[in-house]
């Protein structure tokens, strides 16, 4: 479907192969970030956009920014170019799915998550930044946050001690502006949401910080 977006001069151009009735983040009527998220299986390849809303019945669509990610390949966009995330990363590969968490009982790769105030800074693999503040003291797009080995998750759900595992094995990279230590799941009704609430109880000086390179600025 053609797209036609805000933020033309750092999104990849459309068209962008968008199933009739894609489901839009918090709904058809949402406002908020909108993201719509699409993998062609057979080539490979992830879309997405961000603030997306279908036209003629979904025949076009307008949104704020997309990017598309060939996930066979650890290519990054070019520095200074956002996504449908405000650091420049694609979203889906952050975010954490039931079937792994739940039914795989083992998460593989790292985390995305939000912060309330960041940084006019990123470090690569983030390529963009979302602040004008250039105060120290709050982190960049891309930072990288790992688990203590020695925080004890025992006391947590059997989903939640999934999550800690990852954790410490992968980190979480701090992907866009939203709510303090925010960490953001695939929606799904099989989603016990008391369990995952256990997450809530982790402090945040249960985390270091890993030093992947000096942050960019302008």
């Amino acid at each position: 479907m053609p797209v036609a977006f805000q933020y033309d001069d750092e999104s990849d151009p459309g068209p962008y192969p968008v199933p009739p009735n894609a489901p839009i983040e918090g709904g058809p009527s949402a406002g908020g970030d909108r993201h719509v998220l699409v993998i062609d299986n057979d080539a490979c390849v992830l879309y997405e956009m961000y603030a997306a809303y279908p036209q003629d019945g979904g025949a076009s669509w307008d949104a704020g920014s997309g990017a598309v990610f060939n996930l066979s390949s650890n290519a990054l966009r070019p520095d200074y170019w956002t996504s449908a995330d405000a650091a420049g990363l694609p979203v889906f590969p952050g975010l954490v799915r039931y079937e792994e968490t739940v039914q795989q009982g083992v998460i593989d790769h790292a985390l995305r998550f939000t912060v309330n105030q960041s940084q006019r800074a990123f470090i690569h693999p983030a390529t963009h930044f979302a602040s004008s503040s250039t105060d120290p003291a709050r982190p960049p797009m891309g930072l990288r946050l790992r688990m203590k080995p020695s925080y004890n998750c025992s006391w947590a759900s059997a989903e939640a001690q999934v999550v800690c595992a990852a954790l410490k094995k992968y980190g979480m990279f701090v992907a866009d502006n939203g709510s303090n230590w925010y960490i953001t799941g695939a929606p799904d009704p099989r989603w016990d949401d008391d369990a995952l609430g256990d997450l809530k109880s982790v402090p945040g000086d249960a985390f270091e910080v890993v030093d992947t390179g000096e942050p960019l600025h302008y």
